[in-house]
């Protein structure tokens, strides 16, 4: 090797150095300070030099080892920082969220409440418990919290709508509709739920037990309107666009926040190649997703449209989308 690019080398592995040791340092400050240094957090305990490179070392690759989606030697390297550093909010937060990619809520939620504990105002430790909650269809729990979060920002009340919504809760949903409509903070896709809402016939559908066995889900849509049946209707008809269409169409009338019946209103309109009625329909049920699952199939469909319309642009952001959520 020449004597330049010897010099060429040792600047790259010096910067490299430099850049991960900054990276350190910043990594540790967050977590000494257990987010952003709140007041009423106290300081973390002096570590010696050896031990806050160790704590560094090994919080470093936690992080990078989650991001490629090794999320188990993700913890066992947070384990190690948890010896350095015990009780950290920080450390206690990475954990939450690698075992909720892991999809085990007990110990994601375990040790986010046990950061919430140390920093009970801290609204990304909040927000992260409403995701737990959520993973457990846990909506009553998701909804207390995320009331936390609003306290603390008040812009956080549309997500507040949309588990009001998820969870049937429609009279509370309505109500803070209202109230941010008056705000002008009402966005045009929740203005039509609220319309439907307000239109729809004050009713509460009763699930009846059928004594006629011949009779078809159909006919008893026709006298019991429940979302149960909907869905049985739309699913028989996925294969069959003109009924698929009629009947999406009227469960977005009946139902405007089940996500379900607008990817089935969409899939409808991309049978029949009307691409931009599929496109905003999707768009507008996504707002009502929760599940990664329904979230990744709006964006599949979402991305056949833009195909149908010749845009590869649009096509590939959605489908890198759907493959993000769909791994």
């Amino acid at each position: 090797m020449t004597l330049k690019k010897k010099k060429i080398q040792f600047r790259k592995e010096t910067f490299l150095d430099n850049l991960k040791s900054s990276l350190f340092s910043i990594l540790f400050l967050l977590c000494s300070l257990n987010f952003f240094g709140q007041d009423s957090i106290p300081a973390a305990p002096d570590l010696t030099e050896e031990k806050e490179l160790n704590f560094q070392d090994f919080f470093f690759k936690a992080l990078s080892q989650k991001s490629i989606g090794n999320y188990q030697k993700s913890i066992e390297n947070l384990e190690s920082c948890n010896q350095i550093l015990p009780n950290n909010a920080t450390v206690f937060f990475e954990f939450s969220k690698n075992y909720l990619l892991l999809n085990n809520t007990l110990l994601a939620k375990e040790y986010i409440q046990r950061a919430i504990e140390k920093n009970k105002l801290n609204i990304w430790l909040l927000k992260h418990l409403v995701k737990v909650y959520l993973k457990d269809n846990d909506f009553k729990n998701a909804i207390e919290t995320q009331k936390k979060v609003v306290a603390l920002n008040p812009k956080e009340r549309n997500y507040l709508v949309r588990l009001y919504l998820r969870n049937n809760n429609y009279a509370e949903a309505l109500n803070l509709m209202r109230v941010l409509d008056k705000e002008n903070l009402l966005t045009s896709n929740y203005k039509r739920v609220k319309e439907n809402l307000e239109n729809r016939k004050k009713r509460v559908p009763v699930e009846r037990k059928l004594t006629d066995k011949k009779e078809t889900v159909y006919k008893q849509f026709e006298s019991n309107k429940t979302y149960t049946l909907l869905k049985q209707i739309l699913e028989n008809e996925q294969k069959n666009p003109d009924a698929l269409l009629k009947y999406s169409a009227e469960g977005i009338s009946l139902f405007p926040a089940q996500p379900f019946v607008y990817l089935m209103n969409g899939k409808a309109y991309l049978s029949k190649k009307e691409f931009d009625k599929a496109i905003t329909a999707l768009k507008n049920g996504i707002d009502f997703v929760i599940e990664d699952k329904m979230e990744a199939n709006f964006y599949k469909e979402i991305a056949k449209a833009y195909k149908g319309l010749g845009n590869s642009i649009e096509e590939k952001k959605y489908l890198e989308k759907f493959k993000k959520l769909n791994k």
